[in-house]
């Protein structure tokens, strides 16, 4: 039972902003896991949704204790509220707010911030107002930590980027007979995204899972390398086949449900059960360009801002959507279907059945049936020719193996960016339930599994905007280069999960695509205006979401009945 029940009209409010947190979370930073295997073709918007809800819950659930007290209790000390719990809740709602209302803006705007900074930033203000020391000197989970894994953490996706796209490139890419030596290659690549996700799973332990410490060394080594040669066999056993069939043979006939039969797909003539459509096409154009309805009026700067005129768009919904770079194309059908839905049924009752189903249906898939590629920008078509075209089949290979690291970098982000919003809600709830200020207790399960879930939500509702920004803006994206990204970036948030920093995956994953992209060798590969535009988010976060938790908690602390300060 609560014992802070003169509070519970600030806990609720508290509720409220850290459910508003997460979801601003989810819509800004979620995109950080899977713009690029959206952008490259490898999943739809649709899919990117089904997965994200399901492996940011799992990542929050599973892994997601290690950074929470490093929010909770890193940025500045709780000892001075010991006497003092509600000013204590009072200070944690507020930073919920700043943190909350921050993400909310730049989500709406397209700009794809750290929702790390923004939480540091506005605890850091909250202590500011508080008049209470905050931790700037370099020890464990202080601010100039977290502040320097900001800095570090981009370079170091960056380096991995580069390594993991070059060894593709030179194993594959320069060969003569690319698409050869990429089925020779591919279960490596494969064992290797396992292997590294075994790693961590032993490394950071979990619900039921032993530390390492518990099962040791030799123990943790054996099932790392269990995996890594399981997921090897695997791979020859059923992958090899199926895209030797699909690629060499051309059977465009084979659907993902054939996988299963492995070997038999090795004989000359293989019967396959559910057989699918047989494609014109054995593989899409990773490379085709996306600037979509090329005769149009150019109104702003050749790169970044599509603010154009299109000769012959339709005015209304679309009209929006062409400006914020997703021109009326085959991609944007199903909008135009909810459009046509709600038009057919204007007339109709507000409550008939056909009316409220039609209304339902926008609400629920509006968020995952934008149009994230398209673009109507010439300047930023010329970027994306700048980058080195590999061949289409040996692109189609990883596209499997990116979908898997952007399920890691997902599991990574649920872990690590959680902590963003259920650390100052962890605090705010123990401290009204129990009345006592403490650093030392667990976050119950209920709160990481709302966060997980609020993740999911706040990526399908709203994390479009993000999609179109992080995704082929910066640089021409295929999957083999998304494959590059994506690890190097779960790579490094997973090290900083189990270093107890919480990094930005906003700013790994922007390291990791530029690492990748400099492998093209060619700087004008890059939109260097639309990567100014995300660091100026970067750099406008921490001031600004710690002003406005500062300006709020220094009012209310001014309020004559909160009592004495800490």
């Amino acid at each position: 039972m609560a014992k802070m029940h003169e509070l519970d009209w600030l806990f609720a409010i508290g509720v409220v902003f850290f459910l508003l947190s997460v979801w601003g979370i989810g819509a800004n930073d979620v995109a950080n896991s899977y713009a690029t295997s959206v952008s490259s073709k490898s999943l739809t918007l649709v899919q990117a949704g089904v997965l994200a809800t399901c492996t940011e819950f799992i990542g929050a659930m599973a892994l997601g204790q290690g950074v929470t007290g490093t929010i909770r209790s890193g940025v500045f000390s709780i000892t001075p509220f010991k006497n003092s719990p509600g000013v204590l809740i009072l200070a944690n709602v507020v930073a919920e707010v700043g943190s909350a209302t921050w993400l909310t803006v730049c989500t709406r705007f397209g700009f794809p911030v750290s929702t790390t900074q923004s939480i540091v930033g506005a605890l850091v203000g909250v202590g500011i107002a508080s008049d209470i020391s905050v931790n700037w000197g370099w020890k464990k989970s202080s601010v100039s930590q977290i502040a320097a894994s900001w800095a570090i953490a981009p370079m170091i996706a960056a380096g991995f980027g580069a390594v993991i796209f070059g060894s593709i490139q030179m194993l594959v890419h320069s060969r003569k007979d690319p698409l050869k030596w990429a089925i020779r290659v591919l279960p490596v690549y494969y064992a290797l995204t396992a292997g590294i996700l075994a790693l961590f799973i032993v490394i950071s332990g979990g619900h039921g899972i032993p530390t390492l410490k518990q099962m040791g060394a030799g123990e943790a080594i054996g099932i790392i390398l269990g995996v890594f040669a399981g997921m090897l066999v695997i791979a020859a056993l059923f992958f090899l086949p199926y895209y030797h069939a699909k690629l060499v043979k051309e059977d465009t006939r084979l659907r993902i449900w054939h996988i299963p039969m492995g070997p038999l797909l090795w004989r000359p003539n293989y019967t396959l059960y559910l057989p699918g459509k047989a494609d014109h096409e054995v593989v899409p154009d990773y490379y085709s360009s996306e600037l979509k309805n090329k005769e149009f009026d150019e109104e702003s700067d050749p790169i970044g801002h599509e603010k154009t005129t299109i000769k012959g768009e339709a005015h209304g919904p679309l009209a929006a959507d062409s400006q914020a770079g997703a021109a009326p194309t085959v991609q944007n059908a199903k909008v135009r279907d909810h459009n046509k839905d709600l038009a057919a049924v204007d007339k109709l009752p507000w409550a008939h059945p056909r009316r409220i189903w039609a209304t339902v249906k926008l609400v629920f898939t509006y968020g995952i049936t934008r149009d994230v590629i398209a673009h109507q920008s010439r300047g930023l078509d010329d970027v994306h020719r700048r980058a080195v075209v590999y061949e289409n089949k040996v692109e189609h290979l990883w596209t499997t193996a990116q979908v898997c690291t952007a399920m890691l970098m997902s599991i990574a982000h649920g872990a690590n960016d959680i902590s963003n919003a259920i650390g100052p809600f962890t605090t705010e709830y123990e401290t009204w339930s129990s009345g006592v200020t403490s650093a030392k207790t667990d976050t119950p399960i209920w709160i990481k599994a709302v966060g997980g879930i609020g993740l999911g939500v706040g990526f399908w509702t709203f994390g479009y905007h993000i999609m179109r920004n992080l995704g082929n803006r910066i640089t021409k994206h295929s999957p083999t280069r998304g494959y590059s990204m994506e690890l190097a970036a779960a790579i490094t948030v997973l090290l900083a999960t189990q270093l107890n920093l919480p990094v930005s995956t906003t700013q790994c994953i922007t390291g990791a695509i530029i690492g990748v992209a400099v492998m093209n060798r060619d700087l004008k590969s890059i939109n260097w205006k639309q990567l100014g535009k995300i660091f100026l988010g970067w750099v406008l976060t921490v001031p600004s979401a710690g002003l406005i938790s500062g300006i709020i908690m220094g009012m209310a602390l001014n309020v004559p009945h909160w009592g004495p300060r800490p």
